[in-house]
């Protein structure tokens, strides 16, 4: 039996709804106690000091991207789970844009074999994260054959495959196959989640369009663009009355439909990213290619919009929308840049500093939208920090600075706009 002492750490249980200062003991992967002070312990017990560091619920993405099979040069599914860890997810959700895309189940059993094969890799010495195991991998399962949104796929036979839920991950055209899948999926009790983006209003647009489009020189990207889209998916929601989760919210205008559809009753949730609650256009005055996103970074109107839905629930998650491209593929001009940017191992330190030590959120507001809320979505059971249950947790330490390097990453990739920057704040172990 080996048991490890958390002394005196301060727990974020997001189930609880509870932050406060005790001691956690942990015995072979299961929490064994939880108080004020522990002093009655097994013996060769490990001790640990943990006055200034945060133990939370276990951090849960709900879509990223991995290169593997077909893009490997970006992300293997070793380095992808590795990053994951190290940024203190325990839980990821896996796209299905793959190469083979995952749109039947040979290819979830091809994914899930690559995971297992995965496993040993994730105890190298060279991870500054201790991790045991590797982080649950769920698994997206397309709604399309090829993601091409004509013909749906095999959706009973997917979900028998054990994907955690349906989604093409782009926007769609043809709102009467949206009909009949959300008719289809009614018996599966799978999520199923939307991307709304109408591409003829989007056009050729790279960046919001805004004032800073116009001074920047960049084609615009409409806010209409996603609320048009949105405003049509949430018609077919209240046809149907299948759940849905809408993907990537980004403006404010957007915030004010989700909220209307929820007063209503319409079985929704929603998620933003995490760079959409940090950053707006004006950071896009670098033409970083990192900041070319999809759907784009908002006005400041969006962001403050979204900051507040993301705090009162009426946006439920922060997804990270992990989405790795090589060095080649990103110094190009950025209208020509593919959209996306790596956030695993860099989100938790910057949305920490942003808004938890500028005292916007509190910790538990923040910790709740990145762990136990993307648990609900998916429709998982939540784990909370209690004895009995097993050790689901991320230790977090947010007065460690660290340099964001291509050293210091596990993800093969180096697409964000903080590269070569000093961050505060970095996870130090998780229990998976």
């Amino acid at each position: 039996m080996t048991s490890t002492l958390l002394q005196q750490v301060r727990v974020i249980d997001s189930v609880s709804e509870t932050d406060r200062i005790a001691d956690v003991l942990i015995t072979e992967g299961n929490i064994d106690l939880v108080s004020s002070q522990i002093l009655d312990l097994p013996n060769d017990t490990h001790l640990r000091d943990c006055r200034g560091l945060v133990l939370g619920t276990g951090l849960v993405d709900l879509y990223s991207c991995s290169g593997e099979p077909g893009f490997e040069e970006r992300e293997t599914l070793s380095s992808f789970l590795q990053a994951a860890s190290a940024g203190g997810f325990t839980r990821v959700s896996l796209l299905p844009n793959t190469s083979p895309p995952i749109d039947n189940p040979g290819v979830v059993a091809l994914q899930r074999g690559r995971e297992r094969e995965t496993k040993n890799l994730l105890t190298s010495p060279r991870l500054h994260v201790p991790t045991s195991p590797s982080p649950l991998l769920n698994i997206w399962g397309a709604l399309t054959l090829s993601l091409a949104g004509k013909q749906m796929t095999e959706l009973a036979d997917l979900a028998a495959s054990g994907v955690v839920g349906f989604t093409d991950s782009q926007p769609w055209e043809n709102l009467g196959l949206v009909r009949r899948v959300l008719e289809y999926l009614q018996p599966l009790g799978k999520p199923v989640a939307f991307w709304c983006c109408d591409r003829q209003l989007m056009a050729n647009g790279v960046m919001r369009e805004s004032t800073d489009s116009i001074r920047f020189g960049l084609p615009g990207n409409p806010d209409f663009s996603e609320t048009s889209a949105i405003s049509s998916l949430l018609e077919l929601v209240a046809a149907t009355g299948t759940p849905v989760h809408i993907m990537r919210v980004s403006t404010a205008r957007s915030v004010k439909l989700i909220a209307s559809a929820k007063a209503s009753g319409l079985p929704i949730t929603a998620s933003t990213t995490w760079m959409h609650l940090l950053l707006d256009t004006k950071a896009v005055k670098s033409y970083n290619t990192s900041l070319r996103m999809e759907p784009p970074l908002g006005k400041s109107s969006d962001l403050v919009a979204l900051r507040q839905a993301v705090k009162t629930g009426i946006v439920d998650a922060i997804a990270i929308d992990h989405r790795p491209y090589t060095y080649e593929e990103k110094t190009v001009a950025f209208s020509e840049a593919p959209s996306g940017a790596i956030g695993f191992e860099i989100a938790l330190p910057l949305l920490w500093q942003h808004l938890v030590e500028t005292k916007e959120f509190t910790a538990l507001e923040l910790w709740r939208t990145l762990s136990s809320s993307p648990m609900k979505c998916l429709n998982q059971k939540p784990t909370a920090i209690v004895p009995g249950e097993k050790a689901e947790l991320t230790l977090f330490d947010p007065q460690q600075s660290w340099k964001v390097d291509s050293k210091n990453l596990y993800t093969l990739s180096s697409n964000t706009p903080w590269l070569g920057q000093q961050l505060v704040g970095r996870v130090i172990q998780t229990w998976c």
